[in-house]
């Protein structure tokens, strides 16, 4: 006795297969000129089926793969693939060998028709061409019929054309349940200074009684939400690729792609698609070098989402290299510039006498850089480490020039110093030196302000992973990630003193949050800080992708105001920002093939200013294809 194992057994079916579909094919290699053009009334004929059945077919092979089906020697799925690449060969044989004889016997004619051009009238002539120059031009057209038929795929039902098939569609989905539970105790006036910069300035004189607008501090919200995203990946050749990337989204934020189930107009309205990723790529070929432009994926390794959000999109342009510089041992390298704010041309009043009506350029940009390395001391073990430094430019709020207000919408010279994006936790300042008069009750109404950042932002962020896979295929991975806010400046802050608990001074230079509560309620000394850190312990399958994979994480975050710009950072954790510490907690596990269920419990508390706390529940459903 002996075995033949499955890969030698499919490719003896296989051959028996292809054999018997050519042997149909084989009559049709030497009819006449005439029959190959007649109608093929048997190729019409059905095409024989595997069943479970007795079955009964003029093909010796074919009943040989029925009666294997039957007996369980071999899947039905295994029985039709075999059957119909061999039809598919059949086809193409037959294909090849008319085109081959038809024009072998066009070439005939026309030596036929050359030959009696150049003999005089009345001269008989008899053209004979050899059957050995017959066969050979049979032989020579086959060939290049075959090698067309492969190019372009026309004799492979459901192959695509060559360019096709440098084209990648991608997409997922994500339904979520998120809950937002908030404790007693947390200040119901946080001021929302993000709401105010994207809309009317605040008059922070008070003269009609109107508080700034405040962040939900107090009231528990339930809501469903989804994402969706479609993608193209294309291969332009010679090193180049582009992509394309739609999603969903309530608003143009940086920091999410959810929809509200309910939201944006309510019964049942249609909802907005974004354009999320647009870019084009240039790889050296054969080189771990490469440059992109656009809009596309954070450049940046990081393993943590302490400064940035995971799925944040980087506008500008970027440099990624990497090289082996021994065995087990890569070096990697990242740099990039990133526009963050770009001036409108029109920036400005619309006072056509004042020859200052229109504001300078107020550019705000990203400057990036970071180098580290990755360490295999082991087939499943690494261990990864990385450190950046980012400049963000033009990012700090500035004092104006002396204006004078006397509507919502004058502006001033600072305007556009001020963020147009943010979450919360980054440390405000009034932008505009109102001058004072007549029009405004000598200072005393009328204060329509704008706020800024109080500081600048140049973080320096170290990064570092340990994977260990002893247990492979499960893994015990180590995640940490330290800021520091390296130009930070505590005397940018300004006095403690003097102010009530809910002023909103008017003087530019003057921090208004982040400040801690006094006995009197006077606004106290300011307490926020530059740096902040974060690890995480993650048990279990590295990615989630077929059925029963499974994972679960636990870990701390610590995050003082000023670490880095708010506007970044996770949307999740606090309901978004910066100035927040906490724990976190979750677990992934594999439902089918690439669809998984995960959930997060994250609780959060600010570290300076107000007491604000939340603890946020996320349970999602994920699908990708």
């Amino acid at each position: 006795m002996f075995e033949i194992n499955p890969g030698a057994r499919r490719r003896m079916l296989l051959l028996a297969v292809s054999l018997a579909a050519l042997s149909c094919a084989a009559p049709a290699l030497g009819q006449t000129a005439d029959q190959a053009g007649a109608p093929e009334k048997k190729a019409e004929s059905k095409r024989p089926k595997v069943s479970d059945a007795k079955p009964t077919s003029p093909n010796a092979t074919v009943n040989l793969l029925n009666l294997m089906v039957k007996r369980k020697l071999l899947s039905e799925d295994d029985a039709q693939s075999l059957i119909k690449q061999a039809e598919d060969e059949a086809y193409v044989s037959r294909q090849a060998s008319k085109d081959a004889t038809s024009k072998a016997d066009e070439a005939a004619k026309a030596a036929t028709a050359a030959a009696a051009a150049a003999n005089p009238p009345g001269t008989r002539h008899v053209t004979y061409v050899p059957e050995i120059v017959k066969r050979q031009l049979r032989e020579d057209i086959k060939k290049e019929v075959m090698a067309k038929a492969e190019k372009e795929n026309w004799a492979s039902p459901g192959l695509y054309p060559e360019w096709a098939q440098r084209i990648h569609f991608y997409g997922d989905f994500r339904a979520r349940y998120a809950g937002s539970f908030f404790p007693t105790g947390n200040d119901p006036s946080l001021t929302n200074f993000n709401a105010i910069n994207t809309g009317s300035p605040y008059d922070v004189s008070n003269a009609n009684n109107a508080w700034p607008p405040a962040y939900n501090t107090y009231q528990n919200r339930n809501q469903v939400r989804l994402r969706a995203r479609l993608g193209m990946d294309a291969d332009l050749t010679n090193g180049f690729a582009a992509g394309l990337r739609i999603a969903t989204g309530e608003s143009n934020s940086p920091v999410s792609t959810n929809q509200t189930l309910g939201a944006g107009g309510s019964n049942f309205s249609k909802y907005s698609i974004w354009l999320d990723r647009a870019f084009l790529k240039y790889q050296i070929p054969n080189q771990d070098l490469a440059a992109s432009v656009g809009r596309f994926d954070n450049p940046f390794w990081s393993p943590t989402d302490l400064v940035w959000y995971r799925e944040l999109g980087f506008d500008g342009f970027a440099v990624q290299a990497k090289q082996e510089v021994m065995p087990d041992f890569t070096a990697f390298g990242v740099a990039g510039a990133f526009p963050i704010f770009n001036t409108d041309l029109n920036a400005g009043t619309n006072n056509v006498s004042s020859e200052t009506a229109k504001f300078s350029s107020h550019d705000k940009w990203l400057f990036g850089a970071q180098g580290g390395f990755a360490m295999r001391f082991d087939p499943v073990s690494e261990f990864r480490f990385a450190v950046a430094y980012y400049d963000f430019e033009n990012v700090q709020g500035q004092a104006s020039d002396p204006c004078i207000i006397v509507a919502s919408s004058d502006g001033c010279s600072s305007d556009l110093s001020r963020p147009l994006f943010a979450q919360k936790g980054n440390t405000y300042s009034a932008l505009r030196n109102i001058a004072s008069g007549t029009w405004n009750n000598l200072g005393q109404e009328l204060l329509y302000q704008y706020f800024g950042l109080v500081q600048k932002y140049r973080p320096v962020v170290a990064s570092a992973s340990l994977d260990l896979g002893e247990f492979h295929p499960f893994h015990i991975v180590l995640d940490g990630e330290f800021v520091w806010n390296s130009a930070f400046d505590r005397a940018l802050t300004g006095p403690g003193t003097g102010l009530g608990a809910a002023a909103l001074p008017q003087a530019p230079g003057f921090a208004l949050n982040n400040r801690a509560g006094t006995a009197d309620g006077s606004i106290g000394p300011f307490n926020g800080g530059d740096m902040g850190w974060m690890a995480r312990v993650t048990v279990g399958n590295r990615e989630i992708r077929h059925f029963a994979d499974w994972n679960v994480h636990v870990g701390y975050k610590y995050l003082e105001s000023d670490a880095t710009l708010d506007a970044f950072a996770d949307s999740d954790f606090g309901l978004g920002g910066t100035n927040l510490k906490g724990y976190f907690l979750g677990g992934n596990v594999g439902l089918s093939e690439n669809v998984w269920a995960s959930m997060r419990w994250l609780s959060a508390n600010n570290i300076a200013g107000s007491p604000y706390a939340v603890d946020v529940l996320l349970v999602d459903l994920n699908a990708k294809f």
